[in-house]
């Protein structure tokens, strides 16, 4: 079958034949039809997320489940699914307290599966799996709980946003943030997931919503998906907001590039008593330096966003139902469609801003 493989940091991918085994016990075989392209894949060509090389990239797809291995209760052959790339062991502490996107197992094992093997060859070598998903393939093997099964009439290019970053975004101001009706928000970053935490503040009843980004194309997308307000990023920035917000600050500020120059300016945006929540993923080396005495007499809270706080068995059908009841706008954030054989171009138009979402059409 056809993969993308990355070799090695910094260098394009290398789409070519690559061997899988089929499933063993607790796992599925899934045709990946659609792939997003997300930044996170962009940060581990890079280096800024420490991966194992040769690996075949990808996290945010969806398909049609081709085999089951022995003991596979939640889907059987023909389901249409969703991958989720935490796949989580139902049995951590932090499986049975409510919040599977932390699950140790999952977060141990990006690489390989449970035993500590892959399923996929590369001449005959052992090649990882990213992020424990490998969606930048015509097939791939997946943990059971890492599917998520879905309506049949759903588009996989829509199916496939939600498994990450649409899921991160909406997730960001639903569940993390919390965002209440009436409040006013800012955020930072308005690429895929940008523009997804900017439909889950619209969907919450946020009052006012303001865009901030250095590319003019992402300002008027983010206000066609519902910011109120679009500013060009910057130092001024700050001073911006607080005038948009009777000089304040907002109420829940979310920077979603990774960057803690951004960080902290998500942090002087936010009002005393207000929310922080860093969704972008920076360099695992990065640090957040904030004058702890303001922070206290002025009760600001910074909390970190992982996977929107989300749990795909719960989320991924409810975010599917906001979509087909016309309350969430995800074909519109499909702006580039590929075949798998040009999938370096959507990496070279993600490094230029120009595109809000690439999906990889797969098979």
């Amino acid at each position: 079958m056809k993969a993308a493989v990355l070799h090695a940091l910094n260098e394009p991918l290398d789409v070519t034949d690559v061997e899988v085994e089929g499933p063993r016990a607790g796992e599925v075989r899934v045709s990946i039809r659609a792939t997003g392209v997300c930044h996170s894949d962009l940060s581990a060509i890079e280096g800024k997320i420490p991966f194992i090389t040769p690996m075949v990239l990808g996290h945010e797809g969806a398909g049609v489940v081709e085999e089951v291995g022995p003991h596979v209760r939640r889907v059987v052959v023909g389901d249409h699914v969703i991958v989720s790339w935490v796949a989580t062991c139902n049995r951590c502490f932090f499986c049975l307290h409510g919040q599977p996107q932390l699950c140790q197992s999952g977060m141990a094992a990006f690489g390989s599966m449970d035993d500590g093997t892959t399923r996929l060859r590369l001449n005959g070598d052992v090649l990882y799996h990213g992020l424990n998903a490998a969606t930048f393939a015509e097939t791939t093997i997946l943990r059971d709980t890492a599917v998520v099964p879905i309506p049949k009439d759903i588009p996989f290019n829509v199916a496939a946003l939600v498994g990450c970053g649409v899921t991160t975004g909406v997730g960001a101001a639903i569940h993390t943030a919390q965002v209440q009706p009436g409040e006013r928000v800012a955020v930072i970053g308005c690429g895929g997931v940008g523009i997804s935490v900017i439909q889950g503040c619209r969907l919450a009843g946020a009052a006012t919503i303001i865009a901030v980004d250095p590319v003019a194309g992402r300002r008027q997308a983010a206000q066609r998906f519902g910011a109120t307000n679009a500013l060009e990023a910057g130092d001024g920035a700050i001073a911006e907001v607080q005038a948009l917000t009777d000089g304040l600050g907002a109420d829940a500020v979310f920077e979603v590039v990774g960057h803690p120059a951004l960080q902290r300016q998500a942090y002087e945006m936010t009002r005393a008593g207000g929310r922080t929540i860093l969704v972008g993923v920076p360099g695992m080396d990065a640090e957040l330096c904030v004058n702890s005495f303001f922070m206290t007499i002025g009760e600001k809270t910074v909390r970190g966003c992982f996977y929107g706080s989300a749990r795909p068995d719960r989320d991924f059908p409810w975010i599917l139902e906001l979509y087909r009841a016309g309350r969430l706008d995800l074909d519109s954030m499909v702006t580039q469609t590929l075949p798998l054989e040009r999938i370096n171009e959507a990496f070279d138009a993600m490094r230029k801003g120009e595109q809000l979402r690439t999906v990889v059409s797969v098979s």
